[in-house]
């Protein structure tokens, strides 16, 4: 299965062992929560999946790799304590408390959150000593002779044999007490992922045409070398800050990411092109409404890969607009209800007439920060949410010295303005795009392509959902758009196949 279909799978298997009955009990009982065991290769996101589930399930999450663990620090250590048995003493070794066990405790501690997630990585890598205690693990719930907190439901995952020389394999008594999801590679599911994270333009672009490269692993007599989708991530971020900083990027650069020389190669190169495309191109003129006659004309003649690339630029610039609306419309839409209550409790609705504006302002603020804290530590908020977060504490601040409520509806006016104009702004870069393509390829299939990546993007999508767009519209319908885009994707896969066949640059 991919990587989303096993999110849902954990998510539904959270639900159903967190689920209580009448008495408050757990309807699956603890004995019958299997462990999950989640085998996939490496870099496929096994453990970004477990942050966005603990924060869609709203419960903790403990994450530890064991394979950075001693046998002492999981299991605890041991010391003497005297019992009786049957009016006899006795010297009985016990162990202190799992270091592992303590941070669950720990985290509940500090959150106040009672259930979780319990997730151990590289479960099946670790160290000859420490194999005994993770079948323990599995098949009993315990480190030693402590025992994972009730409510806490135990995740685990492992790399296949394939990818590492270190991998034990489980018994079949080990096995038949977990519930196990194998995960594959799966590059359209990680592309919805990328776009949504907004990862570099000219990555989404190059794996679209050379998919094969997304997620490479082989043995060599130069030993192993891979392209993981982790290695495309982490390359995506070190792309965008050489740009700020005016650094080159080459083979070298690449391939401290994608250790698949061929692959790091080819991809500097597509990489300098899409720069010199950027150039040419010119895209902010073109999303001005300002394109060159040259810039028509050279895209409407150009290689299919050309067009790709230009196409993919157009996005990427787009996409930035697109997450900037969600956010101010995040931001604005949070800020209107929180002055909706603030209305509320000033015109005596919630017994707080006679308090001034500036005072319930700011204790507007001091409960905003110390939710935001709270569920910080608890690790609830995702980066999107997190930032709301932080403007609206911001807001708050900066109207603490209001004088009276119009004060600050002013304010929250200003804020509405900017939405607004952010909105119809980025509308108007949008219909350039358009204006753009059909100069150059009039209702050809390339805007097919375009409506497609427009409708896989999520920022785009949420964008023209919310505040629409007829041309978007019109080629989705005109078009006969899933007969046409069938008969694209086959050219496109048709163009790619070729591409191999020359092999890598």
């Amino acid at each position: 299965m991919n990587i989303k279909r096993a999110k849902e799978e954990i998510k539904n298997t959270i639900e159903a062992y967190l689920l209580k009955d009448d008495f408050g009990e757990y309807v699956i009982p603890a004995v019958r929560q299997r462990p999950v065991l989640l085998m996939g290769p490496p870099g496929v996101g096994k453990t970004q999946i477990m942050e966005q589930v603990a924060r869609e399930c709203g419960i903790g999450l403990v994450s530890y790799t064991i394979t950075h663990h001693t046998r002492q620090s999981a299991v605890g250590l041991p010391f003497i304590r005297e019992k009786d048995y049957g009016g006899s003493k006795f010297s009985v070794t016990e162990y202190t408390m799992s270091e592992i066990i303590a941070s669950v405790y720990e985290r509940m501690e500090r959150t106040g959150i009672r259930e979780g997630i319990l997730f151990i990585d590289e479960i099946n890598c670790v160290s000859e000593t420490m194999a005994p205690m993770m079948l323990q693990f599995l098949q009993c719930k315990t480190f030693g002779n402590q025992r994972v907190p009730e409510g806490w439901v135990i995740v685990a995952a492992g790399n296949p044999p394939e990818y590492n020389k270190s991998v034990r394999d489980f018994d079949v008594v080990t096995l038949d007490r977990v519930k196990r999801l194998d995960v594959e590679a799966d590059y359209p599911v990680w592309k919805e992922y990328a776009y949504r994270e907004k990862l570099h333009g000219a990555v989404i672009s190059y794996l679209d045409v050379r998919r094969n490269h997304f997620y490479r692993v082989e043995t060599t007599v130069d030993g192993v070398l891979f392209a993981t989708a982790r290695g495309w991530e982490d390359l995506s971020q070190i792309l965008y800050v050489y740009e700020r900083l005016d650094k080159p990027v080459d083979a070298q650069v690449v391939g401290q990411y994608i250790q698949f020389p061929k692959i790091a190669r080819d991809f500097a190169n597509y990489l300098e092109l899409y720069y010199k495309y950027h150039r040419d191109y010119r895209v902010d003129e073109v999303l001005a409404g300002n394109p060159s006659p040259q810039a028509v004309s050279k895209l409407r003649f150009a290689e299919f890969d050309e067009r790709f690339a230009v196409m993919g630029l157009l996005l990427s610039r787009l996409s930035e607009d697109f997450r900037d609306c969600r956010r101010e419309d995040a931001f604005v839409t949070e800020l209107f209800g929180r002055l909706k209550a603030l209305k509320r409790k000033l015109s005596g609705e919630e017994g707080a007439a006679s308090a001034s504006v500036a005072a319930m302002v700011r204790e507007e603020r001091l409960l905003m920060e110390e939710r935001f804290e709270r569920d910080r530590a608890a690790g609830l908020l995702d980066r999107e949410t997190e930032l709301t977060a932080r403007r609206l504490v911001s807001w708050l601040g900066s109207e603490e010295g209001a004088a009276d409520f119009e004060e600050v509806r002013a304010a929250f006016a200003k804020a509405a303005d900017s939405r607004e104009r952010l909105v119809e702004g980025t509308a108007g870069k949008l219909e350039c795009a358009f204006d753009f393509l059909e100069a150059a390829f009039g209702e050809g299939e390339e805007l097919v392509l375009f409506v497609t990546e427009l409708t896989a993007g999520f920022f785009s999508a949420w964008f023209i959902r919310e505040n629409g767009c007829d041309r978007y519209y019109k080629y989705n319908r005109g078009l006969l758009f899933a007969e046409r885009q069938k008969v694209i994707h086959e050219k496109i896969e048709t163009a790619k196949g070729e591409m191999a066949g020359e092999g890598l640059r």
